[in-house]
């Protein structure tokens, strides 16, 4: 028999985390795994609706999304679980592997002017908002370490994607032939 979607649990405001502690929907912990929800359903949107060029990207991008969801469920589970600390959800490996990429296409791209302002190309546009939401994320994830416990590989790895993110975003804008607009601070 399949099953409700809805369950009727969170109609006053409060949701359960893994393990079955219930908190505020508005709780630091719900906020930064909602945030990386977030950005999962950006990067499904950048998959999915853009010309994906670049070897590997499409797979890239799906292991990404997989990793948010290991991101997002670590950040559910409620820390005096003891399942919370025993499961590598993310490894240094992973982090390597984010960076691997950034490097790769960084490599193709001329250095850097200044502060580019977001926008281009459709898919350079979504890198940019995709950029913008893992930043926030990566706030709500800092507040949340100052009252709980949050792995440093979370806090790089999301630190490692925001940058993955601004480099996609360039990597497309220059290999697409769309100007990269600088910054322009005395602008009339």
């Amino acid at each position: 028999m399949k099953s409700k979607i809805y369950t009727l649990t969170g109609d006053k405001g409060t949701t359960s985390l893994v393990g079955g502690k219930r908190v505020s929907k508005d709780d630091l912990r719900v906020e930064a795994y909602g945030t990386i929800d977030e950005v999962n359903s950006w990067v499904g949107l950048i998959a999915h609706n853009s010309k994906l060029d670049y070897p590997g990207m499409h797979a890239m991008l799906r292991k990404i999304q997989n990793k948010l969801f290991n991101i997002g469920s670590y950040l559910a589970t409620d820390p005096a679980d003891p399942k919370h600390g025993a499961i590598k959800w993310i490894t240094e490996a992973d982090i390597k592997e984010l960076e691997a990429k950034i490097d790769e296409m960084d490599d193709e791209l001329p250095p850097l002017k200044g502060f580019i302002l977001p926008g281009g190309s459709r898919l350079s546009s979504l890198c940019g908002i995709a950029r913008t939401v893992t930043r926030r994320a990566e706030r709500r994830i800092v507040a949340l370490s100052k009252r709980d416990k949050v792995s440093s590989s979370v806090l790089k790895y999301v630190n490692r994607l925001s940058d993955f993110f601004f480099v996609f975003a360039r990597f497309n804008n220059i290999h697409n032939q769309f100007e990269e607009n600088y910054w322009q601070k005395n602008c009339e």
